[in-house]
């Protein structure tokens, strides 16, 4: 039997293990008390969904569409078997709640928190971060247009740009706090000085990155500068720029939510997580994690989608 076979066959078998598992360590002679032999069942499964994972990664269907599933399926079989040992471990070893929640403890408390959790996210993901990050991004993205038509001011702004990209959120938000205020304009302001110069640095290098044969080839047609600019250097400089916006688009998320712990309204996922810290609710505080997460996730798969349909012609993307 190849390892094709053993993974079609393991793998549904590893998922009943997996719910049998489950089932058992949530029952009281188990929980908080599990024994030898469970736990040498947990490193069968282990194994056994190596095996499985394995062979499901050599897998190559002649239907794009199956590989595509097969594609997706590993990462997302991958991912939920680690939340698997997640919750086996955490309950059958009886880790106190305080130290390590179990994924279906933190799940219930986030069905619980929604409308809790939706005023943070307002709050924190769509005031503060999406206005910082648009300010942010666009505003180094008009000064490396002028930094590139200004040879001196390209050479001051590039050198000052790592001095501020070195500088750390904890030194910066407590200082935005105080010109702007406790409310959401202060982590936007956050946001903005961390979102600003990773985009002005990656434009300005990829306004540099069409080749000399191009450049040659507009001038003989007469091309002034603009119109090389956004026919030549521009699309050149797209995946730079998309670079710099898929780092902006956790830069900005991490930026907002620690700027929340030096001053905010009794509302945000920083505010929200620095005060269940203190209440020793451990299971709250995951769940604004993963509602960070899931955001910043989501929104970073959106950068990606826009440059993908927006660079399709680079080499990157060619299969």
């Amino acid at each position: 039997m190849n390892a094709s076979s053993r993974a079609i066959v393991l793998t549904p078998l590893v998922f009943l293990g997996c719910l049998y598992a489950l089932n058992l360590v949530h029952s009281p002679a188990v929980t908080g008390q599990a024994g030898l032999g469970f736990w040498c069942f947990i490193a069968f499964l282990w194994l056994a969904s190596i095996v499985a994972l394995s062979g499901l990664s050599h897998l190559s269907p002649k239907s794009a569409t199956l590989r595509r599933l097969v594609g997706l399926s590993v990462p997302v079989l991958f991912g939920a078997f680690l939340f698997f040992l997640w919750e086996v471990i955490v309950v059958g070893a009886g880790v106190p709640s305080v130290l390590m929640p179990a994924p279906s403890a933190i799940g219930s408390r986030f069905a619980a928190s929604l409308p809790v959790l939706r005023d943070d996210f307002v709050q924190t993901f769509v005031k503060s971060v999406l206005s910082g990050y648009v300010i942010g991004c666009l505003s180094g993205f008009v000064v490396a247009i002028i930094a590139d038509r200004v040879p001196f001011l390209r050479r001051g702004l590039l050198p000052l740009g790592n001095f501020v990209a070195a500088l750390p959120v904890i030194g910066i938000a407590p200082i935005m706090v105080m010109w702007f205020g406790f409310d959401w304009p202060s982590k936007a302001a956050v946001v903005v000085v961390m979102t600003f110069f990773p985009m002005l640095v990656n434009t300005v290098t990829g306004l540099s990155a069409a080749g000399r044969l191009e450049r040659d080839l507009m001038h003989s047609y007469a091309a002034g500068y603009w119109t090389t600019l956004v026919k030549l250097r521009l699309p050149a400089a797209l995946p730079f720029i998309f670079n710099a916006l898929k780092i902006n688009s956790t830069l900005a998320l991490i930026g907002a939510i620690v700027a929340e712990f030096f001053g905010t309204p009794i509302v945000g996922m920083g505010f929200r997580i620095s005060i269940e810290v203190a209440r020793m609710s451990l299971d709250m505080v995951w769940a604004e994690i993963a509602l960070a997460a899931i955001a910043g996730s989501i929104f970073y798969g959106f950068v990606a989608l826009v440059e993908r349909g927006a660079t399709f012609w680079h080499p990157s993307y060619r299969t």
